[in-house]
């Protein structure tokens, strides 16, 4: 064997190793994008229902504006982590590539809402189960898991609801899939 060689578990340290870098980069970065987005999504879901139900506004859709600005964050917030990055795993880059898909996919999505008659929420909840519970298992985090499960399951409640009732399973399935694991990153990293 030559000396440059790598034993099994010297080659097993190293893919430990880099795992849990990324799962350092990825818990400092993902809390805050399941935070922000949360709140943002969170309060939009509700806010239309409100407007909606209650009649209080002839344009409740206008609620959503509120994630221009969130988009203008998480740009801005992507970009200076990306600077301040000292090391990056192909893990990073699976995380990164996943949540840009979804995004790209939800924007397409929105776009056709009006051809599936604004029955949109459920497939946005399917989506946006399907980032977290693959980000949940890339980190190996529990509750992630279980909300992007709850994220799915709210999606097959809402498929079964009117449009303003899907906002309404919306925000609480925000609450669970994204807030309370959200918030569990974020005390993890504390830890690290």
């Amino acid at each position: 064997m030559k000396e440059s060689e790598l034993t099994n578990s010297e080659s097993l340290q190293i893919i430990t190793d880099m795992i849990h870098q990324a799962k350092r980069n990825i818990a400092k970065k993902g809390s805050f994008y399941f935070l922000l987005w949360g709140w943002v999504v969170m309060v939009g879901n509700f806010g239309y229902y409100i407007i909606a139900s209650y009649d209080l506004h002839h344009a409740p859709h206008i609620i959503w504006s509120i994630t221009i600005p969130a988009a203008i964050v998480s740009i801005v917030y992507s970009m200076m982590q990306r600077k301040a990055a000292t090391h990056t795993s192909q893990i990073d880059g699976v995380f990164s590539n996943l949540w840009m898909a979804i995004f790209a996919s939800i924007v397409v999505v929105l776009i056709f809402m009006s051809k599936m008659e604004y029955n949109h929420n459920a497939i946005i909840l399917l989506l946006s189960g399907l980032g977290t519970f693959v980000s949940g298992r890339l980190l190996k985090f529990n509750p992630l898991i279980l909300g992007g499960l709850a994220l799915w399951l709210s999606g097959i409640v809402a498929f079964n609801v009117n449009v303003v009732d899907q906002c309404l399973v919306g925000g609480i399935a925000i609450i669970v899939g994204y807030l309370i694991p959200g918030y569990l990153l974020k005390k993890e990293e504390g830890k690290n």
